[in-house]
């Protein structure tokens, strides 16, 4: 049966969220003259309101806390993603990292004022455009199996090592070695179809590093959001074609795999 596991996340323009007696920033341009509000959401057992620092058409996404180091705990690091959820339904949000704080107001006005340009540019990139994770997983031993019904070779070899009375080490070392190159091929093959399938429902997309053995893809694509439901659509065709492969399908996300951008404070000359 095929399998194609879906983890939902929900998602206008706003920049990387951030907080204060320091303030630990997501950000986001929001389109609003006036500052926003999010509700409580913050990070710690009595959540601060989650607002905006504002400079001309872009936000920081903001909350207050005490300046100390926030350790990447499950509950943290969920409080920091339900901001960026909640941020990301009505505006775009270039994800800043777990943890960032700075002192006061000002600092964020100066960041986002001396990477104005960089952030604009950006979530003009960004506008309307969600992130997917798509992991691919197989069980090795079911491929191995596959292969030795389908590759002639293989299978020759494997009934040569069985009959084989002596020493079956060279034969064991070819063997492997072929099994080891028809699962790269096998591999290579599953993933350029996947790509291919996906590739006009996506805007761009990023082959990551896979994770351990059974992985063969870690993916991350980049969708419009009026291309949600056809990319949504078409993940599900691929699991149902590709019935021995386990599918682990996640978003949406702000766009953590397509945003590059190198922020250095530059703070303002004291008069």
């Amino acid at each position: 049966m095929p399998s194609v596991e879906k983890t939902k996340r929900a998602a206008k323009k706003a920049l990387p969220a951030a907080k204060k007696a320091g303030k630990a920033p997501a950000a986001a341009r929001a389109k609003a003259s006036e500052p926003l509000r999010f509700g409580p959401l913050g990070i710690g057992i009595e959540p601060a309101e989650v607002h905006t620092v504002n400079y001309r058409d872009i936000a920081a996404v903001v909350s207050d806390t005490p300046i100390e180091v926030h350790d990447p705990t499950r509950e943290n690091v969920l409080a920091h993603e339900r901001v960026n959820e909640t941020v990301m339904r009505k505006h775009t949000v270039i994800p800043m990292s777990f943890g960032t704080v700075f002192k006061t107001r000002d600092d964020i006005v100066e960041l986002l004022r001396s990477a104005y340009d960089a952030f604009h540019d950006v979530l003009d990139k960004m506008q309307d455009k969600l992130e997917f994770g798509l992991k691919v997983l197989w069980d090795r031993e079911v491929m191995v199996r596959e292969i030795e019904n389908h590759d002639e070779d293989v299978r020759r070899l494997k009934q040569e090592i069985s009959a084989q009375k002596g020493s079956t080490y060279f034969a064991r070392m070819q063997y492997g070695r072929l099994v080891d190159a028809a699962l790269q091929a096998l591999s290579e093959k599953y993933l350029a179809e996947i790509f291919e399938t996906l590739r006009d429902v996506a805007v761009a997309s990023r082959a990551n590093k896979p994770i351990g053995d059974k992985m063969i893809m870690n993916a991350a694509f980049l969708v419009s959001r009026d291309k949600e439901q056809a990319f949504d659509q078409r993940v599900k065709e691929i699991g149902a074609r590709f019935d021995k492969l386990t599918f682990k399908y996640t978003g949406p996300w702000p766009p953590y795999n397509f945003v590059n951008i190198r922020l250095k404070l530059e703070r303002a000359k004291e008069k």
